[in-house]
């Protein structure tokens, strides 16, 4: 009887001493994979172009509704950034009177207040992306880099409608067209990727840290201080003795490096004499750096969006 008990108690040696199979490998040979885990670098870029038609269209979605509650709705792309043009002009160009000595100061100030406005705004916009989109994040599967690179698209639309005001102010302010104008595209170009990579850094950081977007704008409003939008970097660097690393803090400047493009692509009094030296090298080197820094900085944290 002993025995028999013994014998019912006692599993059977295949049962008990059979190893458990590891999971990775169950895994693998029914093609599982991880929920929510980050994919290589080439498989996210190969996502994320496989969605640029839902990027474009979502650019375009939030630009249209941007200002769908406003009376003049769509003017208001352009009557934004001229009436910052003419608040500046007053309190820089005629209150501190920094219109002395550059010529065309109307088109030079224009200018630089629309391609700022340019940066700072996808700067903005991609602080915001991913925290201020957590339905959108939580709720659909696609590549979150999509989000801030949608706002820095929406953000060169909003642009090509202030260049067409832009173009109008310099025939009224006898600056005649040229070929030089063709250099505008390089330029929107380098500076698109320039303002897409930042702006995917500050994704990142806004999603995990809300509050930055709360410091952002005093310090994008520092920066465009230091920027030249209101006055010639170039002009006030020859008639101030300032240490040599200022000089090519300011000369080096992201933001005023793709202005003075601008200017000189499409103003002619704004001589080549007055960029810093290698200024396309400087464009395009920094533009490389954010563009692909930013992205590979973003895609490092692809599978923590939308969580927490």
């Amino acid at each position: 009887m002993s025995q028999a008990v013994e014998a019912v108690d006692t599993p059977p040696p295949s049962a008990a001493t059979a190893p458990a199979e590891d999971p990775a490998e169950l895994a693998a040979r029914y093609g599982l994979s991880v929920s929510g885990a980050r994919p290589t670098l080439a498989a996210y870029v190969g996502q994320l172009w496989q969605r640029r038609h839902f990027i474009t269209a979502f650019a375009t979605a939030k630009l249209t509704a941007q200002y769908s509650q406003a009376k003049l709705g769509q003017v208001w792309q352009v009557a934004t950034p001229l009436l910052n043009a003419a608040v500046y002009y007053f309190i820089f160009g005629v209150l501190m009177n920094t219109k002395h000595n550059v010529p065309d100061y109307v088109p030079f100030l224009v200018t630089g207040v629309f391609v700022w406005t340019f940066t700072q705004s996808s700067i903005m916009a991609g602080t915001r992306a991913i925290s201020g989109n957590l339905g959108l994040v939580r709720a659909l599967h696609f590549p979150r880099a999509a989000l801030p690179v949608s706002f820095a698209l929406q953000q060169l639309q909003q642009l090509l409608f202030s260049m067409c005001a832009l173009v109008v102010i310099l025939l009224c302010f006898g600056v005649p067209p040229a070929l030089s104008w063709f250099l505008v595209l390089p330029v929107l170009l380098l500076q698109f990727v320039f303002n897409t990579g930042v702006a995917l850094v500050m994704a990142r950081m806004g999603a995990r840290t809300p509050d930055i977007a709360q410091l952002m704008p005093f310090l994008l409003r520092t920066w465009m201080y230091t920027s030249g939008v209101m006055w010639s970097i170039d002009k006030v660097l020859k008639n101030q003795h300032l240490p040599h690393v200022v000089h090519v803090l300011l000369s080096a400047n992201p933001a005023a490096v793709y202005i003075d493009l601008m200017r000189f692509a499409l103003i002619d009094s704004f001589h080549r004499g007055q960029l810093p030296p290698h200024v396309w090298a400087i464009a395009a080197g920094w533009a490389l750096l954010a563009g692909v820094g930013g992205f590979i900085y973003f895609w490092k944290a692809e599978e923590t969006y939308g969580r927490g």
